[in-house]
Formats: structure tokens, C-alpha cells, sequence
């Protein structure tokens, strides 16, 4: 499969099996994730693999979005590491995206479903999680393998057409 045909094949998984994830494929995962660029190469990302009862319990107090999923990646970044730009710009969050792309496309590559969740109470995450207040939550991301009968969301294959989102100067 190349990667354009992966990035066609790929959707938003809102229904997971209960079965649990390899550890090896989750340590493929986080190599993945390990590869992606940062801003400056500051790598300020800190990654939580939660799998555990209590930490899924924890991640359902903050997020409706589970989806029954196995594991969820917590990701986001300290920003005392970011990289800033003069103007005060802080490149944390777009690292973060950086580095959730590759966890979505790792977890497809190996026959895995993922969906990337922005809604969340960030303040309730780093309460339960004990996290520092310069860590930054940005996503949830849940995985696992995709339930039977699981099928993307109904607006998944709507594209607009290059026409009218790239302009060449």
C-alpha cells in the first residue's frame, strides 16, 4: 500500500474491539512517534500510553470519546521545551499534530483503528493524571482494532476540490 492509498484508508475509528494491543505494536507506535520532527528539534512532546483500568477510568471522567477503545495516547507537550518564535508564537501545538499524524498512520500501517480527539477538559486530564501545569494536553488519541462493524463517519470521504483549497503563486 503506498501512502497515498493509506491516507484514503484511513479513517476516524468510533467503534473498537475489546481485544487488548501488543506491546510490541504499541513500542512500533512510539518509534514512529519518536521520528517525527519538532520545531528546532526541541521535542517537547510527553506521550501517556494509558491501558490501565484506573487510567481508562480517568480518561472517561474527562472524554466522552473513548469509544470502548483499549488504549488511549495522551499527547501533548511542556512549554517550557516548546520552541517559540520571537513574535511569541509557541510551536508546541503543531509538534503535536506533527506527531499525532504519525501515531494514526502507525497505528494503520499495523491493522490498527485510532481517532483523534480534541474535545476534552484539559484541566480535569492534568488533575487526574497529577500532570505539571507547564504540560500542555492536546489530544486524545483512543486506538485499538477496529470493531465489525465499524464504518467511518458519514462525512468522512467529502473532499473539496483542490481548486478550492490550494493556490499556487
Amino acid at each position: 500500500m503506498t501512502f497515498l492509498e493509506m491516507t484514503q484508508a484511513r479513517y476516524s475509528v468510533r467503534k473498537f474491539a475489546a481485544t487488548p494491543i501488543e506491546p510490541e505494536k504499541i513500542q512500533t507506535i512510539l518509534a514512529a512517534v519518536r521520528n517525527a520532527p519538532t520545531a528546532h528539534n526541541n521535542q517537547p512532546q510527553k506521550i501517556f500510553v494509558v491501558q490501565s483500568n484506573e487510567g481508562i477510568a480517568s480518561i472517561d471522567k474527562c472524554s466522552r470519546g473513548r469509544y470502548n477503545a483499549p488504549v488511549v495516547f495522551v499527547l501533548g507537550y511542556d512549554k517550557s521545551l516548546s520552541w517559540k518564535r520571537k513574535d511569541g508564537y509557541d510551536a508546541g501545538e503543531v509538534d503535536c499534530g506533527i506527531l499525532g499524524t504519525h501515531i494514526l498512520f502507525a497505528a494503520h500501517e499495523m491493522g490498527l483503528g485510532s481517532c483523534w480527539i480534541a474535545l476534552f477538559h484539559p484541566e480535569i486530564l492534568k488533575e487526574l493524571f497529577q500532570l505539571p501545569e507547564s504540560y500542555v494536553p492536546v489530544a486524545l488519541i483512543p486506538m485499538g482494532y477496529i470493531a465489525a462493524d465499524a464504518v467511518p463517519f458519514e462525512f468522512h470521504f467529502q473532499r473539496k476540490p483542490l481548486s478550492e483549497t490550494v493556490e499556487f503563486k
